[in-house]
């Protein structure tokens, strides 16, 4: 066994893995580890955030942390190194088990024609492709003439004529990048949608590697004010408008944050959602003074206790029941066969609001649940989204949704569906309104419903048909047992 083989043995790589589906790049939120820790076959090491989670990596074998191949907040394509471990830390130096180098060649010999890219570890040799052959320097052509002039004089007998003294040393100019400029897929598709073209940025990464702070310091470069050249003196010219400054004066107080993880998944996946699915949305005013009341009960009975009881949790019943009334809402486009996919389970869907983005994790089954199941899912399901642990699994397969804008103090709004599903139900928030009740009018809990729906799935008439029934479950709570 060679010495570069037991190198490659004993120490292993650790590839960033495809978290989700289909992923291409995650972002090191956090190291748990140094260099030279041991780690163990299922310890956790880091935690990256992709488009649609953070999550947590344990690595796959024993040993010594060698070396951490990126910092925290850097964005690594999936199958890329991220961590060499050592797993034979107690076998000594690795660099013993190289054979010795072959001494330099003279620089009068040609040099050997480079070969492909072989697997290095880094800190034990470079890449022959990462290594550049010099230029041999070329002689000045009056020495070149003399020397030829004396080979000819020593042939015919001759002395051989003086060498010219050499001319002075031009100033060597710096060498220009040649060839295709270096960058991942990533930062191509970022330069490119930023209007920068890569030949003009200058590589801050390994071996030349246009890397994403490289793009954004081109285009902050390229905004930023030209510096100011002396010109003639020329007629004094009235003094510049305060309006001519006011952009330079705006540029620096402008914070430029860069859209990665899942707040850009967010944005794509709505854009999406907005111009392929036709949205509809009906609103409806509702009296929940009962289902007000009922909350309260349900916090102090038994059957409920350890439980997270609060107006969500009937809003989201109210909406199970509705569908379980009008099946045909809880459907999705198939655009490649031109089907409607109606579905006899419901994963509900809950949007909540994390340091990271907007996430959609859902209740997997939730029509089948009871009241107190439903109640510990979903508390389950927001805590586990506060703390930025929601795995994609349950981000993925949503049918409805129910987005809370009543907690910020909002009345309601148009929301957006979550791309592949077909109703998003906006629940607003709960005030005291004066109220028609009985033929008097009182103080009454009001609320303001909004139900967006994909048009080619649910029609105006099926689409009314489940926000009344979500109201009237939410103005007469009873209702849930005569129609659950």
């Amino acid at each position: 066994m060679t010495a570069s083989t037991a190198n490659d043995q004993r120490f292993r790589e650790f590839n960033m893995p495809d978290v989700g589906e289909g992923l291409t790049e995650a972002e090191i939120l956090k190291w748990y580890v140094a260099v030279g820790d041991t780690v163990s076959d299922g310890q956790v090491v880091c935690e990256v955030e992709t488009a649609k989670a953070a999550v947590e990596l344990p690595i796959p074998f024993d040993g010594v942390v060698h070396e951490l191949r990126f910092g925290e907040g850097v964005t690594v394509d999936v199958g890329t190194a991220i961590i060499s471990v050592d797993t034979q830390p107690g076998a000594g130096p690795a660099e013993a088990a190289a054979p010795a180098e072959p001494a330099a060649a003279p620089a009068a010999e040609a040099e050997p024609e480079p070969q492909g890219r072989q697997a290095v570890l880094v800190g034990y040799g470079a890449a022959p492709s990462s290594t550049k052959r010099r230029a041999r320097k070329a002689q000045p052509a009056p020495v070149q003439q003399h020397m030829a002039a004396a080979i000819q004089a020593e042939m015919n007998g001759h002395a051989a004529p003086a060498a010219p003294a050499p001319a002075p040393a031009a100033p060597v100019a710096p060498v220009e990048p040649v060839g295709r400029p270096l960058a991942k897929p990533p930062v191509r598709k970022l330069a490119k949608d930023l209007g920068v073209d890569l030949a003009t940025v200058v590589p801050t990464g390994t071996d030349g590697i246009v890397t994403r702070e490289d793009v954004h310091a081109a285009v902050a470069a390229r905004t930023a004010p030209a510096p100011v050249t002396e010109e003639p003196a020329a007629p004094a010219a009235p003094a510049p408008s305060t309006a001519a400054a006011a952009p330079a004066d705006l540029a620096a107080r402008e914070t430029r944050i860069p859209v990665k993880g899942v707040r850009k998944a967010t944005a794509q996946a709505m854009v999406a959602s907005a111009f392929t699915a036709p949205h509809v949305t009906e609103f409806v005013t509702v009296d929940v003074t009962r289902t007000m009341k009922l909350v309260q009960q349900l916090k102090t009975d038994p059957d409920m206790a350890g439980l997270r009881v609060n107006p969500l949790l009937l809003v989201a019943k109210a909406l199970l029941v509705a569908i379980k009334r009008n099946p045909d809402v809880n459907a999705s486009w198939d655009e490649a066969n031109q089907e409607i996919v109606r579905k006899d389970y419901v994963n509900l869907g809950i949007a909540a609001a994390t340091p990271r983005g907007l996430i959609v994790p859902n209740i997997k089954d939730a029509g089948a649940k009871t009241l107190p199941e439903l109640s510990a899912a979903l508390g389950e399901l927001i805590s586990t989204a506060r703390e930025g642990k929601t795995s994609p699994a349950d981000m993925s397969g949503g049918t409805v949704t129910i987005t809370n804008v009543g907690v910020f103090g909002v009345d309601t709004g148009t929301p957006i569906l979550n791309p592949g599903e077909s109703a998003i139900l906006a629940f607003g928030a709960v005030k005291l309104q004066p109220w028609v009740h009985k033929g008097k009018v009182k103080p009454r809990q009001v609320t303001t419903l909004a139900l967006s729906f994909d048009h080619r799935l649910v029609d105006g008439e099926l689409g009314s048909k489940v926000l009344a029934d979500v109201a009237a479950v939410l103005e007469n709570p009873k209702r849930l047992i005569t129609w659950g």
